[in-house]
């Protein structure tokens, strides 16, 4: 795939009601290191596949697409096969299925490791009041090697790629907080088509991640928001839909050669989307 495909690929997104913007696809497809693939059939791109590399420990697999027209005949296999076969220098393999990829990812030789809740709101309302006292402030530049760095423990492997490229487009949505002097969380956001998304969301405490959620709401009032929540979070889901937030389905965390690469879950609130991790 390269930027001439870039138009049809956001086709492929749009008509399945997916929330990727113009802006998510050049973040695939301009990154060298990144692997994105076309299916194509007279000259057409029926399909794509991405791989997300991070910083070869993980390749992150996302973006599996293809035409309604030419499903049933082999074409998302062959796209998941070629994209593993070209990522032979990570260590690990990862994506979050959706319920109908699932049974194709396990044929694969895919292994489950957890179940993340897409949660929406079609008219977010006015954040509560934080009565934490933990005061988010915006992300800045100086802040973000030290996101960075906590963030390779946390998440488990180096994506500064994906976290700048976050930060520089959305600096607005980036917040984090400190403290004595300490990063306790970080929180980044994104727009989309359809929906804003807020996440990823790393927190020490469910303390600092409802803080940090109630600073990166606030901009949103009345907008549609998304969020994809790791299912261990069960209080912080419960608080969610105090909110209004429903869940609406669920994604499969699943793994191919190793697992690695898994961070610390116990401090992920919200994860970037099932195209990025």
């Amino acid at each position: 795939m390269d930027i001439k495909d870039l138009k049809r690929a956001l086709e492929l997104s749009s008509s399945e009601g997916w929330n990727q913007t113009e802006r998510d696809w050049r973040l695939l497809i301009e990154n060298p290191l990144n692997t994105c693939i076309v299916a194509e059939q007279n000259n057409k791109v029926i399909g794509t596949a991405t791989a997300l590399n991070h910083s070869k420990e993980v390749g992150w697999i996302g973006m599996v697409l293809v035409d309604k027209s030419y499903r049933g005949q082999g074409a998302g296999k062959m796209l998941l096969t070629n994209i593993i076969d070209l990522l032979p220098e990570v260590k690990s393999i990862k994506l979050d299925a959706t319920p109908a990829g699932e049974p194709l990812y396990r044929k694969l030789g895919f292994t489950e490791e957890r179940k993340i809740h897409r949660m929406t709101n079609p008219s977010s309302g006015k954040p509560g009041k934080d009565i934490f006292g933990l005061e988010p402030v915006n992300l800045d530049r100086e802040s973000l090697s030290d996101v960075l760095k906590l963030d390779r423990v946390l998440f488990g492997a180096d994506r500064s790629y994906l976290l700048r490229t976050l930060y520089e487009a959305y600096p607005g949505k980036a917040f984090l907080i400190r403290k004595n002097g300490r990063l306790e969380g970080y929180v980044l956001g994104r727009d989309g088509t359809r929906f804003n998304q807020i996440g990823p969301l790393f927190a020490f405490s469910p303390d600092t991640a409802m803080s940090l959620f109630i600073k990166a709401s606030e901009s949103l009032f009345n907008k549609p928001v998304v969020l994809d929540v790791p299912e261990d979070k069960a209080d912080f889901t419960a608080w969610l839909e105090t909110a209004g937030f429903v869940k609406q389905r669920h994604f499969i965390r699943m793994y191919l050669n190793n697992n690695s690469y898994q961070g610390r879950p116990g401090y992920q609130y919200l994860i970037a989307g099932p195209e990025f991790g």
